[in-house]
């Protein structure tokens, strides 16, 4: 990131750029920040293309056209999944491009093995922006609160990033309505982050998950409800119910081995302070319980894809006799 930021103060840019991984937010304000050093607002040698089916030979014809009254034509493309197949045509144009032609690429997965990536990251600049840890996340969100002459207790800042997750683009939003409702207050509570914050999806179905593991059937139904209420498909929430046991698996498997929270933490993909939870979640099951449940919920997904049951009657069966599906 820091390349890119030098590149743009000495104004010294290359043609390619590639912006890729999980985290939307950051991607995003790169993305902004080369488009406002690279053209300059010049609209009319600005183009931009986006999806799995953007037209390659057509791009490059552009790119061999001079820029209209200017030094430079500036393309950009987000999300094509050309740099996991079918790059190569544009991988052979990028190896010697038109003098005139910037390319910006922002792409959620690459496969760092394609002809496409190789040929980005030796002719261009690539970088990587990944999920952001805790301590990171804490220090943004304290600047962020400054910048409006507020401040954040150590608690409630804990308790917001187990609501938001560690998507910096739900955290700004997130942000923005804390901020909204502290308006005449300069210190940000737990009580406030609970007022105004949402829960994200996978929250509600951990919560979900936690009250089958404890056997609140009633309580599980009505978070399900909810999550219905809220426009989820029924289809979704099995395949994430599928997810969390799969976690609870794991999490009980690498605690036995010795691992730290922040190893497991890695492993799963979540951030360390949510580890505490998996932990505590896994330790009310046995792992041939956890394995039988993840083999209910391929058998139950089966059911749905085959017409025995409704993805709504799936999920409830699964609610409520999580250890009995199979045997109906």
């Amino acid at each position: 990131m820091q390349r890119i930021l030098n590149q743009i103060k000495e104004k010294r840019f290359q043609q390619i750029y590639l912006l890729y991984g999980e985290e939307r937010y950051l991607k995003k304000q790169y993305t902004q920040k080369l488009r406002d050093a690279l053209t300059g607002g010049d609209e009319m040698n600005t183009h931009f293309f986006e999806g799995k089916d953007v037209p390659v030979a057509q791009i490059i014809d552009l790119a061999e056209t001079m820029p209209f009254l200017s030094e430079r034509r500036v393309i950009f493309l987000s999300d094509t999944g050309l740099f996991k197949s079918g790059g190569e045509k544009m991988a052979d144009y990028l190896a010697s491009p038109s003098p005139t032609a910037f390319f910006v690429f922002t792409e959620s997965e690459v496969d760092k093995r394609s002809k496409l990536f190789k040929t980005a990251s030796s002719k261009g600049c690539a970088v990587e922006f990944t999920v952001q840890d805790e301590k990171t996340l804490k220090r943004w969100i304290g600047s962020t609160l400054a910048k409006e002459g507020k401040k954040i207790t150590e608690d409630a800042v804990r308790l917001f990033l187990s609501k938001t997750g560690t998507d910096m683009q739900n955290i700004q939003m997130e942000l923005e309505k804390v901020i909204s409702y502290c308006l005449d207050r300069d210190v940000v509570t737990d009580a406030d982050v609970e007022a105004v914050c949402t829960v994200k999806l996978s929250d509600r179905i951990f919560d979900m998950m936690e009250a089958v593991a404890r056997r609140q059937t009633r309580r599980a139904l009505d978070l399900y409800y909810d999550l219905l209420a809220l426009k989820v498909s029924p289809i979704l929430v099995l395949s994430m119910i599928a997810r969390q046991y799969n976690h609870l698996l794991q999490t009980k498997e690498l605690k036995r081995r010795g691992f730290s929270d922040r190893d497991i933490a890695s492993q799963l993909g979540v951030p360390p302070f949510a580890v505490g939870k998996y932990v505590s979640q896994a330790s009310l099951y046995k792992s041939a319980e956890l394995q039988r449940a993840l083999e209910e919920c391929a058998d139950m997904d089966y059911q749905v894809k085959t017409g025995l049951f409704s993805d709504r009657m799936a999920v409830e069966l699964l609610i409520l006799s999580p250890r009995k599906v199979l045997k109906q």
